[in-house]
């Protein structure tokens, strides 16, 4: 079976490439550049929680040294703090590093994998597919055709494979600008990021004056101004002014000594793709979408679109092509990202309008501060993880479903459970192997040898359940869950995605719920599908 074709070689290809590599699917990563990343300490990355966990589970390494997990969050509104969060055991912080440290880490994981192979200076000029596979054509120095099984287009904004496949990506440009600078500086909050709306030094700007203020290792800091609208040239001069009078206005009116790294100017623009696949070809993270007004962050989604992907996939290479569980992937990403988009052009106008609501609606600035906060910090509407309630992936609702903190479709909580092995990790260790993942809600067994347990009760019925099912399942046991009671039994998708929680062992529902994720019953007879009749089916969801 020939490889899967990644083009780009950026934090999003890299963990597509890992992630099946997991799964132990070959694949070709297509990079256009020397093999190498630009030190930009100006260009860095918020990951939430669970795209933290994903990368460090497929680089084997913890991320955490390479950047800072916040001590807390502050806003501000001119001199009045509005909103503070301590992070703790029980408040994931989001992790804020280099984009070129994250990619370095992929990068040192991917080269070091037998099954990954890294083509550089290999800039994809041409795709053909048909009923069996995809060929790909590079130029460059090392120009030649590439046979894989499947491809899948994560080139970024201007992606080539999206422009082959003829894919619009319509959308708005320019919905807002930054000022960007790294700069190392002794500020007041340690480790602590602040969002700063209309400073008092900024007391004659426009309106939607902001500053974002996030820390990097080393006492560096990664600071953005929101820029009024239009194209004014961002000018060093402008750029110096703007360093001088924040640190100033934050350090009690004098400048204190600093060291500027780096500079640049952040452009945010709102695009999705109207399709995500076309046949055997799929786009994924800014090939397919651009978003990160508001705090949303584009990479987070791009980890999540590889996540989703990978085991797909894998389940395809391995098994054979499954259209409906290949089909599944636009349906449940592009929905997701959609309704980040639509909430962030929802909100825009509320958030930076001088007038309308805030004008008339006591508290409504606070309001808003908090909408914000949420989007930077990965909550609420404008930053929490999308859910797939509406995938075809989701069972329908049945008489034996139970009910718990975690609605179908959405991620679970990473309760420690005990693995088959007798070891108690974190459920979120136990993701991306490919298999399902079943676990029974059992107070008490924590303190137990698994060896006393593991025979009694319902877990025979249990076990001989799981190994009954239509793919590879594992079987952990936790203590408690949220919202769930004892002999809950929650079935989980390998991206961590809850696809049905059942009251007590139901052996027909549990392979029921396990065959409706896999995309339901394969075909039996081969399929006459062509790769453009494909694509239009995808397109058409």
């Amino acid at each position: 079976m020939d490889p899967v074709i990644i083009a780009g070689a950026g934090p999003v290809g890299l963990t597509l490439a890992l992630a099946l590599a997991r799964l132990e699917v070959p694949s070709v990563v297509l990079d256009d550049g020397p093999g190498r990343d630009d030190q930009r300490p100006a260009r860095t990355v918020v990951l939430r929680e669970d795209t933290v966990a994903l990368a460090e589970r497929l680089t084997g390494t913890p991320l955490a040294p390479a950047g800072v997990h916040w001590a807390g969050w502050r806003s501000m509104r001119r001199k009045q703090v509005t909103r503070e969060v301590a992070f703790d055991a029980g408040t994931p912080a989001p992790l804020h590093l280099a984009q070129h440290a994250l990619n370095g880490a992929l990068r040192a994981a991917a080269v070091r994998h037998r099954l990954v192979k890294v083509a550089v200076e290999s800039r994809l000029d041409g795709v053909e597919q048909e009923r069996s596979g995809v060929t790909a054509h590079t130029r460059g120095p090392r120009g030649t055709w590439w046979r894989g099984s499947f491809l899948v287009g994560c080139d970024g904004p201007r992606s080539t494979v999206r422009k082959l496949q003829d894919i619009r990506f319509p959308g708005r440009t320019a919905v807002e600008r930054y000022a960007v600078a790294a700069l190392r500086a002794e500020l007041p909050w340690e480790d602590e990021a602040i969002l700063h709306r209309t400073p008092p030094w900024r007391q004659s700007g426009p309106p939607a004056a902001e500053v974002v203020g996030r820390p990097l290792p080393d006492g560096v800091w990664r600071l953005d101004w929101l820029l009024p609208q239009g194209k004014d040239l961002v000018t060093p001069e402008l750029l110096v002014n703007r360093v001088r009078e924040t640190l100033a206005g934050w350090c009690d009116g004098t400048t204190p000594p600093y060291e500027l790294l780096d500079t640049g100017v952040h452009v945010v623009h709102h695009r999705l793709a109207r399709r995500w696949r076309v046949g055997r070809v799929f786009l994924a993270g800014d090939a397919a979408h651009l978003l990160g007004a508001l705090g949303t962050q584009g990479l987070d989604e791009g980890l999540r679109d590889a996540d989703n992907l990978a085991w797909k996939l894998a389940l395809a290479w391995h098994h054979g092509p499954h259209k409906a569980l290949l089909d599944s992937y636009q349906r449940e990403r592009r929905t997701a990202v959609a309704a980040r988009l639509r909430a962030a052009d929802q909100v825009l106008p509320l958030l930076r309008g001088g007038g309308g609501l805030r004008a008339y609606v006591p508290g409504s600035a606070r309001g808003h501060d908090t909408m914000l906060a949420d989007a930077h910090l990965g909550r609420g509407m404008l930053g929490a993880p999308g859910t797939y309630a509406d995938s075809p992936l989701t069972p329908a609702d049945h008489e034996g479903q139970a009910s718990v903190d975690t609605p179908p479709g959405t991620p679970v909580a990473d309760v420690r459970v005990t693995a088959e092995d007798g070891t108690f990790v974190p459920l979120r260790d136990r993701l991306g192997r490919g298999a399902l993942l079943v676990v029974l809600v059992a107070p008490g067994t924590g303190v137990w040898d698994r060896k006393h347990w593991v025979s009694a009760g319902i877990m025979p019925r249990l076990a001989a359940a799981v190994t009954a099912l239509p793919c590879r399942a594992e079987l952990l046991v936790a203590e408690e869950y949220p919202g769930a009671g004892a002999h809950t039994v929650l079935l989980v998708r390998p991206d961590g995605h809850l696809v049905t929680a059942l009251s007590g062992v139901r052996p027909a529902d549990l392979y029921a719920a396990a065959e409706t994720a896999l995309g339901g019953p394969p075909r039996t007879a081969p399929s006459t599908e062509t790769g453009a009749e494909a694509g239009a089916t995808a397109g058409s969801r």
